[in-house]
C-alpha cells in the first residue's frame, strides 16, 4: 500500500501477465485477384489471423468495395486480366480512407517492386507465397498503424498546451483514486471516472491507457456534450454511404478507431438514451453496427468513461439505463476537487506557473505570498482547469518578476467585496454573477455551461453580456 505523499511515476513499460505485446487489432482486408484460388488461398491466411477478408476480382469491383467499405489492407495483384494493379494501386492510394496496398504477382522483380513503392505501395510479395508470408505482412502494417496513432497522439499532447501529467498526492483520497485506477489498469476491466469537471478525468484515463496492455494502441476520445442528438451514433459507430442526407462517404467512427485500444467516453452523463443500447451491446457482445448498414462488426475496446454527474440519480430518474450503469461501474474511481485536495495546493500552483513562465520566456517570475494566501482561501470551482488558466493569465499579465493579486482575476481581490455566499448582503445581480463566473470556470464551453446553468446558450450569452463577463 502506497503512503500518501508517494509519487505515481512508471519508468519503462509495466509488464503484466500478457502484456508484452498489445492486443491485435482486427483489420478489415481487401484481396483483388483475378484467380479464384489464389484469392481463396489468401482469404484463409487472413482470417486464420483472426482478420476480415472482402474478395474482388477486378479493379472495378475493387475500388467500389474500397469506397463504400473501407479497408486497413489491400492485397492487390499486379496482373489483373485486363487490368493494371499499378494503375489500381494509384486509384486506391488516393482514397479518403486509403488502404495499405501490398502487390503481389509472379513476375517479381526488382524494377516492379521499385515503381511499386514509389506509387505508394506499403510492401510486395512475391508468388507464390506462403500463409505465414501474408500473416507477417499484416503484422507490420498493425504495427505501423500502431505507430501512427502514437505520434499522433503525441503530437496532440504537445499542441494542447498544457502542463505534463501530475498525479502526485498528498491527500489520502486523492492517492486511493489513483492506486485504484492503476491497479484496475492491468486489466481490461470497465473504469467509471467521477468527480466534478476539471479534477483531471481525462487525464487520469489517458495515464490508465499508457498502463494497459493496450498502450501501443489507440486512446480515442468520445466527448459526449459536444455532439448533437443526430449525429451522435454516425460519429460512436461510423456510417455507411448515402445513409442520411450528408453522407457522402463512409466513416469508420471512434469504435473502430479505438479498436484493440481504449474507448473514452467523456461526460457519458450527456450520452441520449437512444444510443445507450447499442453501447450496451458493444460492451456485452463486442459488436456494433454502423448507422445505414445491418453488417455487424466486431471491436475489441476496453471502456473508461468518465462525468461530473450522479449516475445513480440519473438511473433513478430514468435518464440512465441501469443495465448500462452496471456495466460501466465495474471499478469506480471518485477524483477530489480542488478545494479538497490543500496539500495539494501549492506544488500544483508552482508547476503550473514553472510550466507556463518557461513557455513565456518569463522563467524568473515568483507568487507573492499574498496571492499564495489568496490561492488557499479561493474555493477553485473549476478546479485543475481553472487553476492552470488562472496562472497561465497571471504569468502573462504579470508587469514585473512578482505576480500580484492585481495579476489573478477579479474574484480573488476578496477584500474589494462581501462573500459572495447565499444570504450575504449582496445584489441578486452579484449573486447570479458569481454563480455564472464560477459554472463557466468549472465548463469546457459554452454549451456546457448553459446545461449546467438550466438556460439555453443564447440566454447565457446575453447575461455574460449584461453582467460584463465576456
Amino acid at each position: 500500500m502506497r503512503r500518501p505523499g508517494v509519487r505515481f511515476f512508471v519508468i519503462g513499460p509495466r509488464l503484466g501477465w500478457d502484456q508484452t505485446h498489445s492486443p491485435p487489432k482486427t483489420m478489415r482486408v481487401l484481396i483483388v485477384d483475378d484467380e479464384p484460388s489464389i484469392r481463396r488461398t489468401t482469404r484463409i491466411a487472413v482470417e486464420s489471423d483472426g482478420h476480415t477478408a472482402v474478395e474482388a476480382a477486378n479493379a472495378a469491383r475493387a475500388i467500389k468495395s474500397a469506397e463504400e467499405e473501407g479497408f486497413d489492407v489491400a492485397f492487390v495483384d499486379v496482373k489483373l486480366g485486363a487490368d493494371d494493379g499499378l494503375e489500381l494501386l494509384n486509384r486506391m492510394v488516393k482514397l479518403r480512407h486509403a488502404p495499405a496496398v501490398v502487390l503481389f504477382t509472379a513476375y517479381a522483380n526488382i524494377a516492379t517492386a521499385v515503381e511499386a513503392m514509389r506509387r505508394g505501395a506499403f510492401d510486395f510479395i512475391p508468388k507464390p507465397f506462403t500463409p505465414d508470408q501474408i500473416r507477417a505482412v499484416l503484422s507490420k502494417v498493425a504495427k505501423a498503424h500502431s505507430l501512427e496513432r502514437r505520434v499522433q497522439a503525441l503530437e496532440n499532447d504537445l499542441a494542447s498546451g498544457l502542463p505534463p501529467v501530475d498525479l502526485e498526492s498528498s491527500e489520502p483520497s486523492m492517492v486511493r483514486a489513483v492506486e485504484i485506477a492503476f491497479k484496475a489498469a492491468e486489466t481490461d476491466a470497465n473504469i467509471l471516472i467521477l468527480g466534478p469537471s476539471g479534477t483531471g478525468k481525462s487525464v487520469l484515463a489517458r495515464e490508465v491507457h499508457k498502463r494497459s496492455a493496450r498502450r501501443e494502441a489507440a486512446f480515442v476520445t468520445v466527448n459526449c456534450p459536444s455532439l448533437s442528438r443526430e449525429l451522435f451514433e454516425s460519429e460512436l459507430f461510423g456510417h455507411a454511404k448515402g445513409s442520411f442526407t450528408g453522407a457522402v462517404a463512409e466513416t469508420s467512427g471512434k469504435v473502430a478507431a479505438a479498436d484493440g485500444g481504449t474507448l473514452f467516453l467523456d461526460e457519458i452523463g450527456e450520452m441520449p438514451l437512444e444510443i445507450q443500447p447499442k453501447l450496451l451491446r458493444l460492451l456485452q457482445e463486442r459488436e456494433y453496427e454502423r448507422v445505414g448498414e445491418p453488417l455487424p462488426r466486431k471491436a475489441d475496446v476496453r471502456v473508461i468513461a468518465a462525468t461530473n454527474r450522479n449516475l445513480a440519480e440519473q438511473v433513478k430518474s430514468g435518464r440512465f439505463r441501469e443495465d448500462l450503469f452496471y456495466r460501466l461501474n465495474v471499478i469506480a474511481v471518485t477524483l477530489p476537487g480542488l478545494r479538497d485536495r490543500p496539500a495539494d495546493l501549492k506544488r500544483l500552483a508552482e508547476g503550473a506557473r514553472r510550466y507556463f513562465a518557461s513557455r513565456t520566456g518569463k522563467a524568473e517570475v515568483e507568487f507573492s505570498p499574498e496571492v499564495l494566501a489568496a490561492f488557499a482561501t479561493y474555493p477553485w470551482p473549476g478546479n485543475l482547469r481553472e487553476l492552470r488558466n488562472v496562472i497561465e493569465r497571471a504569468v502573462i499579465l504579470a508587469p514585473s518578476k512578482t505576480i500580484e493579486l492585481a495579476d489573478l482575476p477579479e474574484e480573488f481581490a476578496v477584500e474589494r467585496r462581501p462573500a459572495m455566499t447565499v444570504g450575504a448582503r449582496i445584489t441578486l445581480d452579484e449573486l447570479e454573477a458569481e454563480h455564472i463566473r464560477r459554472i463557466l470556470a468549472a465548463s469546457r464551453n459554452l454549451d456546457d455551461a448553459a446545461r449546467a446553468l438550466g438556460i439555453d446558450p443564447a440566454t447565457l450569452y446575453r447575461k455574460r453580456s449584461k453582467l460584463g463577463l465576456l
